[in-house]
């Protein structure tokens, strides 16, 4: 399929290219790096080889959600998005920009979406996940009270927000002690976001906010397939709910969220979460340079679904969503 768009695409500047060290074996970090700093040429050639016409980038992870103190996450974050605005102006008809978000400083956080939506034309935000705020032990999650205000920002710039994963803090990770595989993307970063995303369906967000719109990679950090327990289970028991939600939190599932095929390349998966959430709330996405796009695209173009639905997910989802002048 030609014209694809890709919307979970990182890059990195110097000041976060560390960050990303460590999910690979270090014999692949020379690989690892030279992809991520790069932005117009090989990425370009790996598109054009490819049929993808455009990626949305965003920030590598964890990057300013790992930075404690709150006056260098919002520098980080400025700088971030300075680089990306110039880089999307070179060539907007093949890339355009997600923010990274301070969001330690919630009121710094909803400026900084502002200015990346008015001044630089970008398409919403990309968050890795919670951040450590004032001290590396202290994690924030965004159901917390004191995002209201961010989140109604981000309903009236209508402002998509991607949810994306990160590690949980050592601290909290002894599940994982002895078993450093189940790291990053084989489990924890799955884990770790789900949980996240219930939270913010539970606490009540999207009743408050019915019009926010979030996107999660991955094909649902294995949400698709746990909605229905979530909440159903022990049906028998008559126990009063014991969270804010007005409604069952499939329904906002499946009205407030979106999800992308990123690093997540099975047919199977996607029929399954096609299933659950509808072809029309579903964007590719290759995840490179973490991912191979060829591998994304090959298994994209010739997976068994409907030319439809192809041509949906591959590229007008995306286009409808992000509002592209494509």
């Amino acid at each position: 399929m030609q014209g694809k768009i890709g919307l979970e695409e990182h890059f990195a500047i110097p000041e976060t290219l560390q960050d990303s060290a460590g999910f690979l074996a270090d014999e692949s970090w020379t690989e690892l790096s030279a992809r991520l700093v790069d932005i117009q040429e090989r990425r370009l050639r790996e598109m054009d080889d490819n049929g993808m016409e455009m990626m949305i980038l965003s920030l590598n992870a964890p990057a300013i959600q790992a930075i404690p103190n709150r006056a260098k996450a919002i520098e980080m974050a400025k700088r971030a998005n300075d680089f990306l605005a110039e880089q999307v102006a070179l060539r907007p008809n093949r890339f355009q920009g997600f923010a990274a978000l301070p969001m330690q400083d919630p009121d710094a956080a909803t400026q900084e979406l502002e200015r990346c939506m008015k001044d630089f034309g970008f398409r919403g935000a990309l968050v890795n996940g919670f951040s450590q705020t004032d001290t590396p032990e202290n994690v924030v999650y965004y159901d917390a009270p004191q995002y209201e205000g961010f989140w109604a920002k981000a309903e009236q710039l209508d402002a998509p927000f991607y949810l994306h994963p990160r590690n949980p803090i050592s601290s909290w990770a002894q599940i994982y002690d002895g078993h450093p595989w189940l790291m990053g993307p084989t489990w924890a970063f799955a884990q770790e976001t789900a949980v996240h995303a219930l939270r913010l369906m539970a606490s009540g967000l999207f009743d408050r906010h019915p019009g926010l719109k979030i996107v999660l990679g991955h094909l649902g950090e294995g949400l698709p397939y746990n909605m229905w327990r979530v909440d159903h289970r022990n049906g028998w028991v008559k126990a009063p709910k014991s969270y804010p939600a007005k409604k069952p939190l499939a329904d906002y599932f499946q009205q407030n969220f979106w999800l992308t095929t990123s690093g997540n390349f099975r047919t199977q998966t996607l029929i399954d979460a096609m299933l659950e959430i509808g072809a029309d709330r579903i964007l590719f996405s290759t995840d490179w340079p973490f991912e191979n796009v060829d591998h994304a695209c090959e298994w994209f173009d010739a997976t068994s679904i409907s030319e439809a639905d192809r041509l949906k997910i591959g590229r007008t989802n995306a286009v409808d969503l992000f509002k592209l002048n494509v």
